[in-house]
């Protein structure tokens, strides 16, 4: 009797579940299998769940029931093994655009993570959302996101926390109030967002690295389903690099995958380095190809490369004097001249490299630290706590046979071109609103919450914000007049017309 059942792999492989399929087959045929998230069946994904590979059996035991498997976030190689694993043989691939013209991508260098967040929130930085959006922001661990949401309600902001170590009701609760209520900032690890389809999500932050480009392209891709001005933002440090490889190193899966997943973080360390358009770059590992967008980071302000060939050599061989036993702050304490008690009780201030970065502060030495490890000249010793160790794809560096071109720190855009958008053929997001049509749209937001509360539905499903600033646009003083408004039908207008044109009489100046 029912025409769509949703159930986890899991369940399905069960043995009296199975048993049920084939009854239900045999009396009335089952029409279709959908295997959802189809990229979980890749040992190579950034996702993998050993259960998917279970699903070949429908192949085996339905052979005349049609099969179509789904994703968003699968690269060529996933693909590929999508087909093989499911037994879908020769069937036909639908591949749409990756691209999502209306998102944002800002990548930051870390420098007091959670400063900068609280800027990007406030509204303080060329990238940000409008005040008062709805978000989420991903952390890397359970203990920080509970103490990054403590911290945000402290600074005023609606914010809760969710992760996997939270009792069901809890989470549960978490995930009804941010999809019915604006302006809820959901902080969590991955755990949060499989399945959630709020169309209004204005932002997604990452105060950690991902682990890959699809779990980065699927993370930040819960934000502006409703097509309107949409923002990714993350801010990107060397302890992120560091702790990624190390991770890979340290993990005890076979070496061929540690290799494809050390190619996979590369990728990402490659697109939060570059120089040229994000989305160009994002694009292209899921093999699309495009054009600049104007509407990311490096095409609103283009970084300022320069030669550090000079001080990449310093900094290799501060590591390389100082036995390559050390993190990062260590060499920089040493190229900078500080006299640390550490500096000191080695007797690194003895060595010839003390002191020779001094020209230079700390925080550019770490950008050089961090592009180096990017680039793998550098990498991290996960069984020396995260000592930096040259590696020899460096040698051409040293020796002064390969010139190096880094990136210096990308100046803020002017907030003029803020929301702007290149004439690439992309949509062009919507203007933010001010003075009297602002104050109006505002007036409509609290309204539709109303209607929302009293009907216990999301915001949304009343009206989204396109229609409500289409409204504060027009000013509609009639029931014909609201009808032209698009996302505006005669349900809608006969539910909440009276109301609707009733918070526009009231704003109306005349």
């Amino acid at each position: 009797e029912l025409d769509l059942l949703y159930v986890a792999p899991e369940r399905l492989l069960s043995g009296g579940f199975m048993a049920q399929l084939d009854r239900v087959h045999a009396a009335h045929g089952l029409a279709l299998f959908a295997i959802d998230e189809a990229h979980c069946v890749s040992q190579w994904g950034h996702d993998f769940r050993p259960e998917y590979l279970g699903l070949s059996v429908l192949a085996e035991r339905f052979p005349d029931v049609p099969r179509l498997a789904l994703t968003a976030t699968a690269d060529q190689l996933t693909r590929a093994e999508i087909r093989t694993r499911l037994a879908l043989g020769d069937a036909p691939m639908f591949l749409s655009s990756f691209d999502r013209p209306n998102i944002r991508y800002s990548v930051v260098e870390k420098d007091n993570a959670r400063e900068q967040l609280l800027g990007f929130l406030r509204g303080d930085a060329d990238s940000s959302p409008p005040v008062g959006s709805s978000g989420i922001v991903y952390c890397s661990s359970r203990k920080k996101v509970d103490q990054t949401a403590a911290w945000l309600n402290d600074q005023g902001f609606a914010a809760l926390a969710y992760h996997a170590g939270m009792d069901a009701a809890s989470r549960r609760s978490a995930q009804d109030r941010f999809q019915r209520e604006d302006g809820v900032v959901v902080v969590a690890t991955i755990a949060f967002g499989m399945g959630i389809d709020k169309p209004d999500v204005r932002f997604v932050a990452h105060l950690d690295l991902p682990k890959s480009m699809e779990a980065y392209y699927q993370e930040t891709g819960r934000a502006g389903r409703d097509g309107e001005p949409a923002h990714a933002w993350m801010a990107y440090g060397l302890a992120d690099v560091v702790m990624q490889k190390s991770w890979i190193d340290a993990s005890d899966a076979p070496a061929e995958v540690r290799r494809v997943e050390a190619a996979k973080l590369d990728a990402l360390l490659g697109y939060c380095e570059v120089a040229t358009c994000r989305r160009v770059v994002l694009l292209d590992y899921f093999g699309e190809q495009s054009q600049p967008c104007g509407n990311c980071d490096t095409c609103l302000a283009p970084p300022v490369m320069w030669d550090g060939t000079v001080e990449a050599q310093k900094f290799l061989s501060g590591a390389i004097r100082t036995g390559q036993r050390f993190g990062a702050g260590h060499i920089i304490d040493l190229l900078t001249g500080r006299q640390t008690e550490r500096i000191v009780d080695l007797g690194h201030d003895q060595l010839p490299t003390f002191g020779v970065g001094a020209d230079l502060d700390a925080q550019t030495w770490r950008s050089v630290a961090r592009q180096l490890v990017a680039r793998g000249l550098l990498a991290s010793d996960a069984g020396a706590y995260g000592a930096l160790r040259v590696t020899e794809a460096a040698t051409g560096v040293l020796r002064g046979e390969t010139r190096l071109d880094l990136r210096r720190a990308t100046p803020k855009p002017a907030r003029a071109a803020r929301r702007s958008r290149a004439s690439s053929g992309s949509t062009s997001p919507a203007v933010e609103l001010s003075g009297a049509e602002g104050d109006l749209f505002e007036a409509l937001r609290a309204e539709r919450k109303s209607i929302a509360d009293e009907q216990g539905v999301p915001a949304y499903v009343v009206f989204h914000d396109a229609t409500l600033r289409e409204i504060a646009t027009r000013r509609p003083s009639s029931t014909a007049a609201l009808l032209d408004v698009p996302g505006i039908g005669a349900a809608k207008a006969d539910r909440y017309g009276e109301r609707i044109l009733a918070t526009v009489g009231r704003a109306d100046p005349a």
